[in-house]
């Protein structure tokens, strides 16, 4: 009933940049939150960054003053800049949103987007 699509990974140097994008489509009537969460391999899934529909933010410490999340609520759509990458930010990258579906019942469904590979390496 929603998809969620990622676009923007691939690989970059360290100190490189890369930005990535989601957007949400299907029988939506509002979107809460819509966030950023990444999976380094053998490692636990973790947030990233998440913006509510009014604006506010959340950051991991890792990746506080170097990552930017934006959001075009018209679009459906969701960013995230991210600004002097690291080695350790390797992961794919996975798109979340809490959304209300049209004509369904007054509470959210979580979803997720099928992920985006972010390789930082020289």
């Amino acid at each position: 009933q929603v998809q969620l699509v990622e676009s923007g990974g691939g690989l970059v140097q360290p100190g490189g940049s890369l930005r990535l994008s989601c957007v949400a489509s299907g029988s939506i009537f509002s979107i809460n939150a819509m966030g950023w969460y990444r999976q380094a391999p053998d490692k636990q899934r973790e947030l990233v960054a998440v913006m509510s529909s009014g604006g506010s933010t959340n950051y991991a410490d890792s990746v506080k003053g170097r990552f930017t999340i934006s959001r075009d609520n018209a679009k459906n759509t969701v960013y995230l800049q991210m600004n002097s990458l690291k080695p350790d930010d390797t992961a794919v990258y996975y798109c979340n949103a809490g959304v209300q579906i049209t004509g369904g019942p007054p509470y959210e469904y979580d979803y997720w987007g099928q992920g985006a590979q972010v390789t930082v390496s020289s």
